[in-house]
């Protein structure tokens, strides 16, 4: 069932809601519970001939791994961590239900630190399990993307000039050895520096002042890090040195990454992306104890103001945007959610954006209830929101 909504209420928000299909005519074999899905056509924004925003397109719609190998604990051993936040052991069956539920990308957030050696030499076993999940997703003809995520504390990669030179060594040791087991995956395989780096256990850690010191400071340190992630990519050999890689801002905001002190790296290659998270409105898909419902004429505000932000700055100019996390946590609120799915989706299409739904496996208790694949049942729990980003997904 698709939900019809008043023409006056479309222009008043300027989309148009019809009863249309995907013009990508995303497959899925995944079947509704009978909810209303909307199915939001938006005018495109005009877009540069760009290959990065062709490229970009091309990932169509996103499914993260979370909660998985991204536990970032030192266990009585390594097999161990896969499982130690809730998530059973990844299977080829796991990933080939996400694929055939539409998603073209999967996001595979890494945690690296705990696998390493005094040297920061990666532990054979973990560098073959990281590769033999990409493979389920690669070999398959997903687009993967593969990050280092909770590789942030002050001993490994911290946006502090104190730390500048340490955590520069870090990250040149982590993607040296990265690089050299994948330099022959085709473009297929994408590479992002590092998840949301910021000043971890400050009152600076979410928010930062950019007019002061240490705003400019902590800036200046991402910067820093997304230029020797990238020179060490295109130093290493093989594809690395024309492989698709997606960098931050500081703690991977919008706000940031559109702030005038913030740009790119240089790259030889011309194939960076920025990497931005956006949890937006905030009260609705983050906050535990925020709004539950979520209201096309009141909420799409925020949204398109995140979108127009990003446009202006970079799809606009031809410079790709991939948001990397995104997603409303469970409140009871199903038909909400899925309004915000398709909202979302088709607002960022429409601006030459791709997005990936932050999926952590959690489905119960008061946390973060990001969870729409139970990888243990391998049971879609909620459906119609991933239907309902299918259709949107122009």
């Amino acid at each position: 069932m698709k939900k019809t909504i008043s023409k006056v209420l479309l222009l008043f928000i300027d989309a148009m809601i019809l009863l249309t299909a995907c013009s990508d005519g995303a497959a899925t074999n995944l079947k509704g519970t009978g909810a209303e899905i909307p199915v939001m056509e938006r005018e495109a924004s005009v877009l540069p001939e760009s290959d990065g925003l062709d490229f970009v397109k091309q990932l169509k719609l996103g499914w993260n791994l979370g909660n998985a190998l991204d536990a970032d604990a030192n266990y009585q051993n390594e097999e161990a961590s896969e499982t130690a936040w809730g998530s059973p052991v990844i299977t080829e069956e796991m990933i080939l239900s996400v694929k055939n539920a539409g998603f073209n990308t999967v996001r595979i957030p890494v945690t690296w630190h705990n696998h390493m050696d005094e040297s920061f030499k990666i532990s054979e076993y973990w560098l073959g399990r990281v590769r033999e999940i990409v493979d389920y997703a690669y070999k398959n003809g997903m687009y993967v993307i593969l990050n280092a995520h909770h590789d942030t504390n002050e001993a490994y990669c911290y946006p502090t000039y104190e730390t500048l030179d340490s955590s520069k060594a870090y990250l040149t040791a982590l993607w040296t050895q990265v690089c050299e087991t994948f330099k022959d995956y085709d473009e297929h395989l994408i590479f992002e520096s590092i998840n949301e780096p910021r000043l971890i256990g400050t009152d600076n850690e979410w928010w930062i002042d950019t007019a002061s010191d240490l705003g400019k400071e902590a800036i200046d340190c991402v910067m820093q890090f997304n230029q020797t992630f990238v020179d060490t990519v295109r130093a290493s050999g093989g594809n690395n040195a024309e492989r698709w890689l997606m960098t931050p801002s500081y703690c991977a905001s919008c706000n940031y990454a559109c702030d005038d002190l913030f740009s790119l790296a240089d790259d030889p290659a011309s194939r960076t992306i920025v990497s931005v998270h956006a949890y937006e409105p905030q009260s609705f898909a983050l906050d535990g104890g925020g709004a539950d419902s979520f209201m096309i004429r009141r909420n799409s505000v925020v949204v398109d103001d995140v979108m127009q932000k990003l446009y202006d700055k970079f799809t606009s100019k031809g410079i790709p945007v991939v948001i990397g996390e995104f997603g409303a946590r469970d409140k009871d609120n199903l038909e909400s959610r899925i309004t915000y799915g398709a909202y979302y989706v088709a607002a960022a299409r429409a601006v030459g954006i791709s997005c990936l739904w932050w999926d952590n496996n959690a489905f119960e208790g008061n946390g973060e209830l990001f969870g729409l694949l139970d990888r243990k049942t391998m049971e879609w729990k909620f459906p119609d929101i991933v239907l309902a980003m299918l259709e949107n997904c122009q």
